[in-house]
Formats: structure tokens, sequence, C-alpha cells
């Protein structure tokens, strides 16, 4: 980092934008296999948070991926940028007031704890999206799991690639057990009985 940079601080403070949307600003952070759900129930979260007048904004994985991390791979240093980047991005949406929602296989636990550490306690949120590999590969929305097998893809989370399971998530999504609307409740119910005390 350059010694000719100086961090400049905002009259505006976090807490007076979260005053003005009368919310509490969060990161919910949803990971799992490739094909668990996790962009499904972060859609409808969104639509019920929305729906529930709070200011929220989605940054998917795939999605990211087409702009801001288009120059990276998959390999696992790339997979570790990536994932540093959109900790940095989502710290200045919570930073902004709004609740963001996240949608990345983040494979790597050690990933997932430096974006952790970007965060005040209890403004990240982890939600493990658990859903079997079989289930995922019958799902294969992508077709991803399809061109795994026919050798067009190297280096795929839950086949050649490790995922690392979340140790102690805030909530966890057991997808055999439960549909969209249970799961997404679930992560209302959290945010509400955590924070509407401090809701602005």
């Amino acid at each position: 980092m350059s010694s000719n940079i100086t961090f400049h601080h905002h009259k505006i403070s976090k807490a007076d934008r979260e005053k003005l949307k009368n919310q509490k600003a969060v990161l919910f952070w949803l990971t799992g296999l490739s094909g668990s759900g996790k962009s499904t129930i972060a859609n409808r979260l969104e639509e019920k948070l929305f729906n529930l007048g709070k200011h929220t904004y989605i940054l998917d994985g795939d999605n990211i991926r087409f702009g801001l991390n288009s120059d990276l791979g998959f390999s696992e240093k790339d997979r570790e940028e990536n994932i540093r980047r959109i900790g940095e991005v989502a710290k200045l949406f919570v930073d902004a007031g709004i609740i963001v929602i996240t949608a990345f296989i983040s494979p790597f636990r050690k990933d997932r704890e430096r974006v952790r550490k970007l965060f005040p306690n209890g403004e990240f949120v982890e939600i493990f999206v658990d859903t079997p590999l079989e289930i995922c590969k019958k799902r294969d929305p992508k077709g991803l799991y399809q061109k795994v097998e026919r050798g067009e893809i190297h280096n795929f989370t839950g086949i050649d690639s490790p995922y690392e399971k979340p140790e102690n998530p805030e909530i966890y999504i057991d997808t055999t057990k439960m549909d969209i609307e249970e799961a997404t409740n679930i992560i209302i119910r959290y945010y509400i009985n955590r924070y509407s005390g401090v809701d602005r």
C-alpha cells in the first residue's frame, strides 16, 4: 500500500445512514455448493425484506464475475482474491446502511473468516446452505456438473476441489428438510429477533 494515501472519514456515519433507512445494516453471507440453492434463497430473501420496507442489495457470484471480477479465474489464488474483493464491496454497502445478501460458494473457511473480520461483531451473518452433493448434481441448474463429468471443467468445488463447511454458522439451512419459504423465514426471523431492538 502506498504511503501517499490517507483515509478520509465522512461526516455522515453508518449510524446516520441506518437511521435514515430505519434499519440495521448487516451482511448475510450464503455459502454452499454449486446448485445448493444459494441464489434462489438470496432472491426470495431480498423480496421478503423489500416487502418489509428494507433497503437491500444482492451480490451474486456469477454476476460479479461478469464485471468486477471478470479478470479472475478459478485457481485457489483467484478464488481467494474473488472473495477478498467481495468482502470489501460488501463492507462499503453495509457502511452505506444497506442489508447485503451474498450468494457465493466461497469454499475456503479462511477466506470467509477474513471477510468476517472486516465487520463489527454481529454484522456478518454466515448462512450455510447445506445440500448434499448428489442432490446438487441432480439439480445442476447451470449444467456445470455435466461439464465436469465430461472433463470440460477442472478444479470444481465438491469434485476435485474441496469445500470446507462452516463450523459455526449463525444460520444453518438444511435444504433436504425445508423449502425456500421455510429457509427464508428462518433468516427473516433471525434478523427481526436480533436487530428489531436496534432498528433506527
